[in-house]
Parts: C-alpha cells; structure tokens; sequence
C-alpha cells in the first residue's frame, strides 16, 4: 500500500497503463469523476507522478506496479485495489503496445510482445477483476480497443490483430456477466495525439499529425483526454445499459 493510499467506501477504478497517454487521461478523469485510483503501470516515477496529481486536487490514489504482459500482474493488481481501497468497481485496461509492420516484417517476439499486452493482459486482468466486482454486487470493464479492432490498416498485421481480439473478447465477456451487473464495453478510438502515435516512426510529429488528418473527416487528431471522457461515460451508471459495445471516437473514420 502507498503512502497515498485510503480506505474509502467510495468508487475504486483501477487504470492499466495509466502513466502516459490515454490511459493517464482515464487515471485523472476518474478521479475528478471521485473514484480512488489505482494507477497501474510499469514505470514507478511516472506513476507516483500521477498519483501525486491526483492527490494534490483532493483524490485518492495508490500505484500498482508491474507489467500486464506478467501472468501474475492482473490478480497482483486487483489484489493491491481491495487492499488499498476496500473494493473494485471499475477496471480500464489502456495498458497497450505497437509494432508498424506487415506479416513479413513481424517477428515472432514482436507478434508475441503485442499480444501478451494487448491480449493476454486484458484477459487476464479483466478475470482477475470479475469476481472482486461480483463481491460489491456488480461493475464496469473498459477495454481500450482501437478502429484497427474494427477494420483494416496497413503495416499494423499484429496491433490489429491484438485490438480485433480485444473488440471480440468485450463482447464475450458482456454476455458472460450482464446478469452479475458486470458490463464490459471497449472504446476504439483512432489517431490519438499521445506518445503511441509517434512511436516506432522517423517523421516528425508534423508529419505524423498531417499524414492522419486527411483520413479523419472531422479534420482534426484529438488529445486523449477527449477519449477519457467516454471511458469515463461507459464507467458511469449514466451507461447503465449499454454492454457488449465498441465505441468508435474517431472523428468519423469508421463511418467511411
């Protein structure tokens, strides 16, 4: 438990990769939405920066460090939420990683590092999380897909893959434990303008923006901030009836 940590009867929302992007957008949303924080993530001084964030507008938090592509990560987390915080009703898996290429230039330890995050750590912490939320009589999933869970993109065989896995899994789940009051929803968002977008590319982060928009028919690459703000929704009692979806925050992509 850290130093930060609280036994609140409130809200507990435990974030993976919550140390940058949108996962660190959802840790702050949810926050400011009153949830205690467990802020998951693999580099500590990133994470406590975040929790020092939260606690300093008046939040709760507490860190549960380690990797989601570690077998053990998912219950090691939920265990550190109802240690620190008394309980567990939101989980959103935004830990994630990527790999730009096609099949041919996809190693086997590439294939395999995307898929033990971006699969293997959903699944495993989403299991890990449905029995604490049975325990306080139901809760939300967020899984962090993507428009490549949805349709086609070059150069990204394996992240497609991996989010495709993910859009499908939220649905499974969804019907599995709509009668515990378990929802399971996914956002898929699009171009986002966090680290991840720029990531494994030469261009400047000009070019990454310029070369995005023409597909977006809004005409515009949103922060990820805007993405948390339906993670926060889907979290929320307000979508007390939707289960079993995937989002799209795309400006309009996959409408095309």
């Amino acid at each position: 438990m850290s130093e930060q940590a609280a036994t609140t009867g409130g809200r507990v929302a435990l974030v993976t990769g919550a140390t940058s992007g949108i996962g660190r957008a959802c840790a702050l949303r949810l926050a400011a939405d009153g949830f205690a924080v467990v802020v998951g993530g693999r580099n500590e001084g990133r994470a406590t920066t975040v929790v020092h964030e939260i606690v300093a507008k008046g939040g709760k938090a507490s860190t549960a460090l380690g990797d989601v592509a570690d077998p053990a990560y998912g219950d090691a987390a939920v265990a550190t939420a109802v240690a620190d915080h008394g309980r567990l009703d939101v989980l959103v898996n935004a830990a994630g990683v990527i790999t730009r290429a096609d099949a041919e230039g996809t190693s086997d330890d590439e294939w395999h590092r995307v898929m033990s995050t971006n699969v293997d750590g959903v699944f495993r912490t989403s299991r890990a999380a449905v029995p604490a939320m049975r325990a306080v009589g139901g809760g939300a999933i967020v899984n962090i897909s993507s428009t490549c869970g949805l349709v086609g993109n070059p150069s990204l065989v394996a992240y497609c893959a991996s989010k495709a896995a993910v859009s499908n899994m939220t649905r499974a789940m969804a019907l599995d434990h709509a009668a515990e009051g378990i929802r399971v929803n996914a956002v898929c968002p699009g171009a986002v303008d966090t680290d991840m977008l720029y990531s494994e590319r030469d261009d400047s982060s000009e070019e990454v923006l310029a070369m995005n928009l023409p597909s977006i028919p809004e005409g515009r690459v949103p922060a990820g901030e805007e993405i948390a703000h339906v993670v926060s929704f889907l979290a929320d009692e307000r979508s007390r009836h939707v289960n079993g979806a995937n989002v799209s925050v795309d400006g309009g992509f996959t409408a095309q």
